[in-house]
Order: C-alpha cells, then sequence, then structure tokens
C-alpha cells in the first residue's frame, strides 16, 4: 500500500531515501530550500549507486502545506530550526534522521502528530548537485524505535529497517561510534582505514567509545564497546564523515549537535569524558579556520 511521504531535506540522506521512496511507488513531496526545489521541479531527482543511475520527480516543494503520513526529517542539526519552519501542515508520523540525542525534543515541540525516533546506519552518501545523489556504500539500514506508520513504508521502498529497544537506545546505539568518528575525520581529513591502522588515533578511538558506553550507560542505555568496535572494525576504510566532508568545505558541522552532546550529556549525568572534551576542543579548532 502506498503512502504520501513528506522528505524535509532532500539532501544525500533525504534524496536517497526519496528515491527509493518513489521508485516504490510512494507519492513523495521533497521540502526544500528554494533552489533545491526548484532544481528538483526542473531535473527531477537522481541517485547513483555504482554504474545505475535512477531518477524520479516528486514533488517539489519549499513550504509542506497538505498532511502527509510519514515526514522525514532528514536535514543536518545547524539547518533544523529553519527547516521546521517550512512544515505547516500536519504529519501523521514523523521520523527524524538526525544525528545526536537532543533533535528528536525540539521536533515535538514543533511538529504536531507521533514523532518516532530513528537512525540511519551504512548508508555514506552525498550530493554532487543540487538534484543528483551519490550512494557509496550499500543499502541502509533505518532503525526506529517503535514500528508505528513508518515501518512498512520504508520496507516496502527495500530498505532494512529494525525496531530498537527505546528511543535513548536507537540514539546511543549509533552515537556511541559515530561521536568519536565525527571528530576524528574532522580534525585529521582522515579516512576511518587510515584512523584504524594508527596506534595513536586507534587507542584515542578507543578511549571514546568506552567514554561514550559509560555515558549511555548512566543515561540508561547499556552498550557493548566490543559491539561498537566490531561495526567499526568492518566498515569499509575509505569511510569518512559527513561531519569532516562539511569542515573540509568550510559549511556549517554537527559537532555541536554529535560530539557536543555527548560531553553535555556526561557533565548533566557526572560522568568522565576527558578524551571527547579535549576532541570537541581540537575539532572546532581545526574548523575555525575554514569558517572564515
Amino acid at each position: 500500500m502506498s503512502a504520501r511521504v513528506g522528505i524535509l531535506g532532500p539532501g544525500a540522506v533525504g534524496g536517497t531515501l526519496a528515491v527509493r521512496l518513489a521508485q516504490a511507488g510512494n507519492e513523495v513531496i521533497c521540502v526544500a530550500r528554494p533552489d533545491t526545489a526548484a532544481a528538483i521541479r526542473s531535473q527531477g531527482l537522481s541517485l547513483r549507486h555504482g554504474r545505475d543511475v535512477t531518477t524520479v520527480h516528486p514533488e517539489a516543494v519549499e513550504e509542506l502545506r497538505e498532511p502527509v503520513d510519514l515526514l522525514v526529517v532528514a536535514v543536518k542539526a545547524p539547518a533544523l530550526e529553519e527547516a521546521l519552519d517550512r512544515v505547516a501542515a500536519r504529519p501523521e508520523t514523523t521520523v527524524p534522521l538526525l544525528n545526536g540525542l537532543e533533535h528528536v525534543q525540539a521536533i515535538r515541540a514543533r511538529v504536531d502528530g507521533h514523532v518516532i525516533a530513528g537512525s540511519i546506519g551504512r548508508l555514506e552518501a552525498y550530493r554532487e548537485g543540487p538534484a543528483q545523489i551519490v550512494q557509496v556504500t550499500p543499502s541502509p539500514l533505518v532503525t526506529l524505535a517503535s514500528a508505528d506508520g513508518a515501518e512498512e513504508a520504508l520496507r516496502g521502498a527495500g530498505l532494512e529497517v529494525r525496531i530498537g529497544p527505546s528511543e535513548r537506545g536507537v540514539l546511543w546505539e549509533k552515537l556511541a561510534r559515530l561521536a568519536p568518528l565525527a571528530a576524528a575525520t574532522t580534525i585529521t581529513q582522515r579516512s576511518l582505514g587510515e584512523l584504524r591502522s594508527d596506534p595513536e588515533w586507534r587507542a584515542t578511538l578507543e578511549a571514546a567509545v568506552d567514554e561514550a558506553c559509560a555515558v549511555a550507560a548512566a543515561d540508561g542505555v547499556v552498550l557493548k564497546r566490543t559491539a561498537q568496535w566490531e561495526i567499526l572494525d568492518t566498515m569499509p576504510a575509505s569511510v569518512t564523515t559527513s561531519t569532516a566532508r562539511d569542515a573540509a568545505a568550510g559549511q556549517p558541522t554537527e559537532l555541536d549537535a554529535i560530539v557536543g552532546a555527548v560531553v553535555r550529556a556526561a557533565k548533566r549525568l557526572d560522568v568522565p569524558a576527558p578524551t571527547f572534551e579535549r576532541l570537541l576542543a581540537q575539532a572546532e579548532e581545526a574548523c575555525r579556520p575554514l569558517l572564515r
């Protein structure tokens, strides 16, 4: 059964999902800034994965004015407040796929309807233009805090969907490994493979993962350090992060939403996190010359 799906932010993540959802027969509405919406209206939205290129022609608007069954929020944290101004209609279900811990409550305060925390993994993608997305990795994994309307549409689009143990569990499970990696790749502009093979950086990443798991435990979420490292050790060596790419391009980054969120949670829960505090300071310093 097809659904009416809004994609708030058809960038790398949102654009990948928009193409796959449209391919599956859903009515997709991309909600974007004026230049991006205009490009999608004139060119369609294309996704290149290996040698395969798929182009779809979803509706593209600057403001969501009609209700949707599902709204996927796929903007990055620095753009969230502005993006939510574009939502004028009530979604039945909203699934935020942002990184971090603090965005779900911010969205609940602004958007009516049911909000289900989610995360997306196994996806490395980037924009080649306002309406062109390149997907580097295989099919992504979406994890949801509950199965309530969103699961069927996402699975129907060929995505793997898992149901997590709790809202905090869904957010922390990804953040515990992403936060160390986002900081390290931003500071060094090196890939995961290079960081793994550097003894000093591997030790730093291990210490940061340990701290993240300790903070998560104090927040009621039990994570296994070995499981986090099994994922990091099996990810492609070429993997980097959008945080590092944004920093290199002199764009606003998600450092505060990702790494800063761990530091703030550690302080709130009275858990020592010296490695994260140091990484955050170094990453912010690395970004300053690029943002001028």
